[in-house]
């Protein structure tokens, strides 16, 4: 089968794109014709792994961008006569890519597979600013609550009214939880089915040894809740005196956790290692005894949790969105209410104080995901989604 797959970016700058990659050569590898479509924005020193590529800019353009960009108009037209796919298959696409690409699809079998909120909420989160879920419809109220400024407003307007337009030229959306599959249908969107992102199949990590670690890896941003596990963790500390934090990756939050830990005086104890490859990022958490997914938006699906269990790793998660699908609590881990600074650190340290308890819950948890969670299991559920719709 010939598969072309949408996304606005291909270099592997976070876990959406990285999945992307993913799937390609995982349907690759079963002897499918697997092709990824995407813009050169953020593309680092190795330029893009896209085997189609359009222009995309992070840069002054980027809210124009967004809402008509001609060059991946132009490049998709190319790219489908030239290809003739059998499939496409878009993830995301309304940051880079823009709804102009869409009435390309027309008469061509195609599957929405939604990855984050991008088609029912302007700035794809879901979050009002003081951080409580939205409930409100698309529209004026993005404006009223102080979500989007007045241009960027009227730019992403135009953007939604262009998908509205287009987006039935799917045959099938793909929710990557039910938690995401039950927004989608809150919004009109179907019809849908839920297929799970898979992670690679690796060997459990070796058994724990040294002080006790709990570690996150993602996103320094509001939404990803690292402000509440750094106040977590320095309740946690108190009732376990030799555990340290590991914080894996970046972001525009970075500066001021770095100086919230100083003030609560666990600075010394928690250690920051930048954005790591995935193969520095698996060594750096082989050590954890805990992975925090602390995220305050209901996470459509919660990559890091999966990753953690996979590699064999006791998990605590907020208690909402894919994250209470994924983590199965008292087994694979343990959940909580989201920006909950008590619950969080009072799991931390009961899970910190117990070797036996972490090594159990991450057994299971690596046992559940080699099941459910890999990229295997992943792509078979999109080829039985392909073939139906193709």
């Amino acid at each position: 089968m010939k598969i072309l797959i949408l996304n606005d970016v291909a270099a592997t700058v976070g876990g959406a794109e990285t999945l992307t990659l993913d799937l390609r050569d995982e349907l690759r590898r079963r002897g499918h014709d697997a092709r990824v479509f995407a813009s050169d924005a953020l593309d680092g020193a190795d330029g893009s792994s896209a085997d189609y590529v359009c222009f995309g800019t992070t840069g002054g353009l980027r809210t124009l961008n967004r809402v008509a960009n001609a060059s991946a108009w132009r490049a998709l037209r190319s790219a489908l006569a030239e290809f003739r796919p059998d499939v496409v298959h878009v993830r995301m696409f309304m940051t880079q890519l823009s709804p102009l690409v869409l009435p390309l699809l027309d008469g061509v079998p195609s599957l929405y597979h939604a990855a984050w909120y991008e088609t029912i909420c302007p700035i794809g989160l879901r979050l009002l600013p003081d951080n409580s879920i939205c409930e409100f419809e698309p529209g004026r109220a993005c404006r009223e609550q102080g979500c989007l400024s007045r241009r960027a407003w009227v730019a992403l307007m135009t953007q939604r009214a262009l998908w509205n337009r287009w987006r039935d030229v799917f045959a099938l959306f793909v929710a990557n939880s039910g938690a995401m599959e039950r927004r989608l249908r809150q919004h009109g969107i179907g019809p849908t089915r839920v297929i799970w992102n898979g992670v690679p199949r690796r060997r459990a990590r070796p058994p724990l040894t040294g002080p006790p670690v709990v570690a996150y890896a993602g996103r320094f941003s509001r939404e990803k809740g690292v402000s509440v596990l750094i106040e977590a963790f320095a309740r946690a500390s108190r009732a376990v005196p030799d555990a340290s934090l590991l914080l894996a990756g970046d972001g525009p939050e970075r500066t001021a956790l770095s100086a919230r830990a100083d003030e609560l005086g666990i600075g010394p104890r928690v250690r920051w290692t930048g954005h790591l490859g995935r193969g520095d990022m698996e060594r750096a958490l082989e050590s954890a005894w805990v992975v925090a997914t602390p995220s305050v938006l209901e996470e459509p699906f919660g990559l890091a949790a999966a990753e953690g269990m996979m590699r064999g790793t006791a998990i605590v998660a907020s208690n909402h969105g894919g994250l209470a699908e994924i983590v199965r609590d008292g087994e694979t881990g343990v959940l909580v209410p989201p920006r909950d600074v008590d619950a969080l650190g009072g799991a931390i340290a009961e899970l910190l104080s117990d070797r036996e308890r972490c090594e159990a819950l991450g057994a299971e948890g690596h046992a559940w995901a080699w099941e459910m969670l890999s990229q295997e299991h992943c792509a078979e559920r999109f080829l039985d989604a392909y073939e139906e719709i193709a």
